[in-house]
This record gives structure tokens, C-alpha cells and sequence, in this order.
């Protein structure tokens, strides 16, 4: 009896391939995002010029323009194809790495740091690529695997490059060689990454938009809401100005300038917005080529609640669980690991349940009430627990928190085919201003008032995924729905069908 191979290792699918290759694409870049954080106290031990509030700067700026690079990466993705951009992306910002890699003054390592948040964007690239290989019925298992995997470069960061740094390299310089490195992995898996996958299977069809451009919506009030919801996009990189005034790195009068660009921005993109969308809106948009942006809005709520949470709290607990059970920084940064270590399996299970639950919308408002309850859970931890309960409880709260990052993006490429990779990276973009603001929160409250506010952040996402998020037409479908207006996009930008169609090997589908 011929045994079958576990579906996610049947290299014989290109699918399968293809999702591989993909992953190994995000891991690189989440890798190189999160690399500085592992060998901080490293540089400013080398580096007789470096500060410790100055490394506090750099953290904050590298995740600045990780929310404008979503949304811009998002319009690219629909415009150019998924295959174009991750490699460019991966070539381009291996260039910056190697400038921090071996800067030898504070503004070369603002300059490179800062631009290198905009790898943070290459999240969105997957989601887009992934729902080109995989029918509505498996993309969110497929769409967890993809990110939960790759998400795991940022804990890979943490526990190899003390060693590459340290160990392999060894010597003052170790430090500059490991980040080197990860640059030279970035420049040639982006070259190969070109070479390895096209953006659709053979014989289908990419359907894109004509240029890249702010979001296109279907309604008035839909109008009204893309308008008001491009607005936090700008306040955070605003919340983030006020942050490095407060550490003395923009002087008063810059701040003023800062904001006031920020503001003409803001401006500029609901001026574009309009462009785009008034005209369409007065000549009548077809009821078949119509989407919901309520269900847009309520998957940013969700991205707040999860991703936002997670990136706020894997900064905040080791210190905290060093602090309420008097462990050593070793213990904790163990304990504190375990959050982002369950992505490997808790976000795959998220887009799982999602695709075999056989209803989208009860599974995201499942998973956003067990981050509340996880949350308060946590609130109460002191240090009387048992630390093994509060380990339990927070890895629970962490599986929840994931698997609702899972969901969300399960959902994402059913609104609209062709316009994933913008709704993708605007929902992406809101987890970021979730963790711009819940960090910001974290500086003036205890960390139980904290984890309150995360809870309460998370019900609010319920209540509003609860009256607004509509469950997907097709959810479960062997195709994606493509409406008349989408087929006029086809081929835009000449990356359309590949030729001689093939049947598909498809995942085996559950027993019913």
C-alpha cells in the first residue's frame, strides 16, 4: 500500500513549491527587520560613539515606515504581480543592511534603519502570491502556513544572531559580519526568488489593476469610510514624531515641520482618493463588480487586536515576567519567546479552522473573544501565580492572538480578487498603528492596566466584526469570483496567463 505524502510536503505540486519558496521569502525579510534588537547591547558595547537612548531611536524608526510601505507595497503587488515585487524588495533592501552593517556613524544607522522598515511591508507580498495558488476552499490554511512560518524569522533572529555575532564571527566586528550576512541572503534569494515562481498557475490569469493607485471602493459611503480610515495610517507615523521629540532626537521647531508634512500628506492621498473614485461613483459601478469595505474595516479592527497586541506585547513581557517572578533576563527572554514561537502552528490553525469550519465570520468573532479573555486572563498574573500557570496563560492568550491573525487573512483575499494585495496591506499597515499605539499606551499604565486595554481593544473588534464583517461570497469555492470588470484588467501589465494549461493536483479535502 502506497502511503501518501502530508500535503504540505508533496513537492510534486507547484503549489506546493511555489508556498515554500514564499515563506522562506518573508522569513529572510522578518529576520533582517527584527535583527537589530538581539545585538543592541553588542553595539553599544563595540561602538564608543552609540547610546543606549540612541538604540531606543532606532527602534522606533524601524517600524516608521513600515505602514505607508503597506499600503504602497499593496498597490505595487496588484499592479506588478507578487513575483516582481518580493524580489525586488528583497534586492532592494539589501542594500540598507549592509549600511548598518557597517556604519560608523549615528545617521548612517538612522538612514539605513529607516528605510529598512519598509521590508516589515513584505508580509502582504505572500498573502497576494499564495491566494494566486490556492482555491477559496484551502487559501487559509494555506495563507496561515505562509505566515506563520515566515513570521517565525523574527524569534530566528533572536535566538542565532547572538551566536552567529558572538561565536562564529567573534571579535568587535561580529556583529557587523552576522548583519552582513543577512544581507547576502537577501541579495541572492531575491535574484532566485524571481527565477523559482511565476504569480499565477498555468493557464490562469492575474487580474490586476492598470496602475498603482489608492484603493478603488464601490459606494459613496464607502467613500466616506477609505477617507476616514487613511487617516490613523497618518497619525501614527505622527505618534511616532512625538516619541523621538520626547527622546531629544527632533528639535521643537522640526516637530511642528514634521507633523505639518505628515498633515499635507494625509491631504494629497484624499485628494488622490477622490480622483480615483469619483468619476466611477458618478458613472454607476455594477452591482457584480460591487465589494463590502464594512468587511475591509473590520479586518483592520481585528489587525489592531492580534498582530498590533503581539508586536506590543513580545516587546514588554520579558521585562515583565523578569520583574514579577525575579527570574534572570535569560529566563525571561525564554518565557517571552514562547508568544511569537507558537506562530508556527497557531496561525496555520487559525486559517484551518477557517477554511473547515465552513464559516469565516463565527471563527473571526471566535477568535477575537478568546484574545479578550486571554488578555484579561494575563491582567491578573502577579507574583504569587504559580509561574508555570502564568506561562500557560500566556501561551493560551498567544495561540488565540495568532490564530486570529490566521483568520483575518483567510478572509482578505475573498472580498475582492483584485484588489488583495491593496486590502491586504491596509489591514497589514493597522497592525502596525496597533502596535504603535498600544506601545505608546504601555509608557504612561502598569502592565495589568495594560493588558485591560489590550482586552478591551480586542471586544471592540468583536462588537464591530459582529454588526459589519459579511461573510465572503464563495468562501469554500473551487474558483475565486471574478466579475466582468475585473476581466477587463487582464493582463495590465503583461503578467497574465502562462501557457499550456495543466490540471492542478489539488490538497486533499477533508472527509465530510
Amino acid at each position: 500500500m502506497k502511503l501518501m505524502k502530508p500535503e504540505l510536503l508533496d513537492f510534486s505540486q507547484e503549489r506546493i513549491r511555489v508556498l515554500h519558496y514564499t515563506w522562506i521569502a518573508f522569513f529572510i525579510c522578518f529576520y533582517i527587520w527584527f535583527n537589530m534588537a538581539p545585538l543592541a547591547t553588542t553595539m553599544v558595547r563595540t561602538l564608543s560613539w552609540l547610546t543606549p537612548d540612541q538604540i531606543k531611536a532606532l527602534a522606533i524608526v524601524n517600524v516608521a515606515l513600515t505602514i505607508p510601505a503597506r499600503i504602497v507595497i499593496g498597490a505595487l503587488i496588484d499592479r506588478f504581480g507578487p513575483r516582481r515585487v518580493y524580489s525586488g524588495l528583497l534586492i532592494t533592501m539589501s542594500i540598507p543592511t549592509f549600511i548598518f552593517a557597517f556604519g560608523n556613524n549615528f545617521l548612517q544607522l538612522l538612514i539605513a534603519r529607516l528605510v529598512l522598515s519598509s521590508i516589515g511591508a513584505s508580509f502582504v507580498i505572500g498573502i497576494r502570491m499564495v491566494s494566486e495558488w490556492f482555491p477559496p476552499k484551502m487559501v487559509g490554511r494555506a495563507e496561515g502556513f505562509y505566515a506563520g512560518w515566515g513570521n517565525f524569522g523574527s524569534a530566528a533572529a533572536a535566538m542565532t544572531l547572538p551566536w552567529l555575532a558572538l561565536d562564529f564571527f567573534g571579535g568587535d566586528n561580529g556583529w557587523r559580519y552576522a548583519l552582513a550576512l543577512n544581507a547576502v541572503v537577501a541579495l541572492g534569494y531575491g535574484v532566485l526568488y524571481y527565477f523559482l515562481v511565476h504569480d499565477t498557475p498555468k493557464g490562469k490569469t492575474f487580474h490586476g489593476i492598470k496602475k498603482a493607485q489608492p484603493m478603488e471602493v464601490t459606494s459613496w459611503w464607502d467613500l466616506i469610510q477609505l477617507i476616514i480610515w487613511s487617516f490613523p495610517l497618518v497619525g501614527a507615523l505622527g505618534l511616532l514624531v512625538w516619541r523621538l521629540h520626547n527622546l531629544s532626537f527632533i528639535p521643537d521647531e522640526y516637530e511642528y515641520v514634521a507633523y505639518g508634512i505628515l498633515a499635507l500628506i494625509y491631504i494629497a492621498h484624499v485628494i488622490k482618493i477622490l480622483q480615483v473614485n469619483v468619476p466611477q461613483l458618478r458613472k454607476g459601478i455594477p452591482g457584480e463588480d460591487k465589494y463590502h469595505f464594512n468587511s475591509v474595516a473590520a479586518l483592520n479592527t481585528t489587525y489592531i487586536a492580534n498582530f498590533g497586541a503581539e508586536l506590543a506585547v513580545v516587546s514588554m513581557l520579558p521585562a515583565f515576567f523578569e520583574k514579577t517572578f525575579s527570574v534572570s533576563p535569560t529566563v525571561a527572554g525564554l518565557i517571552a519567546s514562547s508568544f511569537a514561537f507558537v506562530n508556527l502552528f497557531a496561525r496555520p490553525l487559525g486559517g484551518w479552522l477557517s477554511d473547515h469550519l465552513r464559516n469565516r465570520k463565527r471563527i473571526m468573532l471566535g477568535y477575537m473573544l478568546g484574545i479578550a479573555l486571554g488578555f484579561v486572563g494575563m491582567a491578573f498574573i502577579d507574583s504569587t501565580w504559580p509561574i508555570a500557570i502564568a506561562v500557560a496563560i500566556t501561551i493560551l492568550c498567544s495561540i488565540f492572538v495568532q490564530g486570529a491573525e490566521g483568520a483575518t487573512f483567510a478572509i482578505i483575499p475573498l472580498i475582492k480578487k483584485r484588489l488583495t494585495g491593496q486590502i491586504a496591506g491596509m489591514a497589514g499597515a493597522y497592525g502596525n498603528v496597533g502596535a504603535v499605539l498600544y506601545l505608546t499606551i504601555y509608557t504612561f499604565v502598569t502592565p495589568s492596566e495594560f493588558f485591560f486595554i489590550m482586552a478591551g481593544g480586542a471586544f471592540l473588534s468583536f462588537l464591530y466584526c459582529w454588526i459589519f464583517l459579511q461573510e465572503p461570497k464563495g468562501s469554500f469555492a473551487d474558483e475565486y469570483i471574478v466579475s466582468p470588470t475585473d476581466a477587463e484588467y487582464v493582463d495590465a501589465n503583461g503578467i497574465g496567463k502562462l501557457p499550456e494549461p495543466v490540471p492542478a493536483k489539488g490538497i486533499v479535502e477533508p472527509t465530510k
